[in-house]
């Protein structure tokens, strides 16, 4: 069995191996595993797997919420070497079946209850309480090695696509294992650490969680939808160390005023990544955690997790101050390579920023994806005033390649400050959309003629949806209903609003800007 640190179950592997019943790898829903049973636990159902597939499987999806069926279901995929891909069970089934779809699903883990009455186009192997518990015993069956290499795809993620239907971004598993040997001893995570678990196990911000954890031989510790709304009462009860969230979290505590000063005292380390972390809300936190080092991480599922870090300074009079309000970015992990470029392709200081190194992903599922996302420079001839040529999908795709990211970076003081997207992708509570899917989908409904999906910035700066349409009026609750089969629900607007025409700027294309002043004024309310 591989466990050599060059796969994800190797890293859980190797922890397992050194702390065995000496160590809890689990705390969840008031249930405690050590190593030596989550190990057992997983390799029970990766017997069950095999038997049910007749064979070892390809691709697996994990159907399942916050439960050890989750987590011993995400290790199982793992212990046999096939492909893990996290499905929600907040989204609706139809969102299910199109990934089913588009990963090639040989079969799926599902919790039963989370499953309900919903079908899938691949079997399914599901699993109720009772069942659930009797994985706890028994002995483990005779496995095969686990067949996955540094090179094989670990797990799938789907993001938004602006054609209407997800993006699959394959993640290998050196990609993972870079992203792990730079992360664990920065952040000085090992066997009295106990790791929070604030993500859903499809936003990739949630391998850092499990894998940080269970690579280091720390304890994963996980929430219950109570506990991520009042964030300080759960570090407190559980004796928190290790932090990660999306800095609405923050948002939230301290606008219910619960990030009191101190009330955090075991917090060792504090992280935010997925949308902008805004300095008040950093120097809020840091109040509430004093023992706490905090840093602001970013990066797109495409570049494994996160890519960027900036540790904020010991002393709040130190930090640097931004133009938008947002602590920086910071530097790229050391083994990786990072260029900023302006519309023409050219090295500049405000622009696009586009990377390649060893947490680059290998190129999305569907090749035809790859087109206009990738880039390749001569960095000599840049340095000298040359230009990218942007990637066309003709021709293999190359570690030399530097994916690009989307986001507009500029460099101040030697550091990146995010300035937002390039296009019309957003971010909200840490979750990527591109607002064309939704467009999409609204475009399928009966008497939509054309619809714009338009980011409203609300209280604390927080982002909502508002869409508006032409064609025949629907009452909003209708319309947005018929979204909600389709669609998870951050990705449902708000409301939706009828217009006889949509505004247009001088070069014809559709006035974003008018949408929005349409919303600020009172006069013009939205159908909610």
């Amino acid at each position: 069995m591989n466990d050599d640190r060059e796969t994800l179950y190797g890293w859980f592997a190797a922890s397992a191996a050194a702390h065995g019943d000496r160590q809890p790898a689990l705390e969840v829903a008031g249930d405690q595993l050590t190593y030596a049973d989550l190990e057992a636990m997983a390799g029970r159902l990766a017997g069950a797997l095999v038997t049910q597939h007749g064979g070892v499987p390809s691709r697996v999806g994990l159907l399942a919420g916050r439960s050890t069926l989750a987590y011993a279901g995400y290790l199982a995929v793992q212990r046999l070497g096939a492909t893990l891909v996290p499905l929600n069970p907040a989204f609706p089934p139809a969102r299910h079946a199109v990934v089913a779809e588009s990963a090639g699903l040989d079969l799926v883990i599902a919790d039963a209850k989370a499953l309900g009455d919903a079908t899938l186009p691949v079997p399914v192997l599901a699993w109720d309480a009772a069942a659930s518990a009797a994985l706890r015993t028994g002995p483990v069956p005779e496995l095969p090695d686990c067949a996955a290499g540094p090179d094989d795809v670990a797990y799938i993620l789907f993001t938004s696509g602006s054609t209407g239907r997800p993006k699959g971004v394959p993640v290998l598993h050196r990609n993972v294992s870079a992203y792990l040997q730079h992360i664990i001893p920065r952040y000085e995570l090992g066997p009295d650490c106990r790791v929070s678990q604030t993500f859903d196990l499809t936003f990739d911000p949630s391998v850092y969680d499990l894998f940080a954890a269970w690579g280091s031989g720390a304890t994963l510790v996980v929430p219950t939808p109570n506990d991520l709304l009042a964030p300080v009462r759960y570090v407190n009860r559980q004796r928190i160390t290790h932090w990660n969230s999306v800095p609405s979290v923050a948002s939230i505590a301290l606008r219910l005023r619960a990030l009191a000063p101190g009330s955090m005292p075991t917090l060792r380390w504090s992280l935010f990544c997925g949308e902008a972390l805004t300095v008040a809300h950093a120097r809020a936190w840091r109040e509430a955690a004093p023992h706490s080092t905090l840093e602001n991480i970013y990066g797109p599922t495409e570049l494994t997790i996160t890519c960027t870090e900036f540790r904020l300074p010991d002393d709040p009079e130190d930090w640097p101050g931004t133009t938008n309000g947002t602590v920086p970015i910071g530097t790229p992990y050391p083994s990786l390579e990072h260029l900023v470029l302006d519309e023409d392709g050219g090295l500049t200081d405000d622009g696009e920023l586009c990377v390649r190194g060893p947490q680059r992903f290998p190129g999305y599922l569907d090749p035809a994806n790859n087109a206009g996302r990738f880039v390749s420079f001569d960095q000599e001839r840049g340095v000298a005033g040359g230009r990218a040529t942007v990637y066309d999908g003709s021709g293999p795709l190359t570690d030399a390649h530097w994916y690009r990211t989307g986001d507009r970076v500029r460099y101040q003081d030697g550091q990146l400050v995010h300035l937002g997207r390039l296009d019309h992708q957003v971010k909200i509570r840490g979750y990527r959309i591109e607002l064309g899917e939704i467009e999409s989908v609204l475009l399928e409904q009966p008497g939509v003629s054309e619809a714009v999906v338009v980011a409203v910035s609300g209280r604390d700066d927080a982002l909502f949806l508002e869409a508006f349409y032409t064609g025949t009026p629907r009452p909003a609750d209708e319309l947005l209903g018929a979204l909600r089969e389709r669609l998870p629900a951050y990705m449902v607007p708000r409301g939706a609003e009828p217009l006889d025409a949509l505004p247009l700027n001088p070069n014809g294309k559709v006035d974003r800007a008018a949408l929005l002043a349409r919303l600020a004024q009172p006069s013009q309310p939205v159908a909610a």
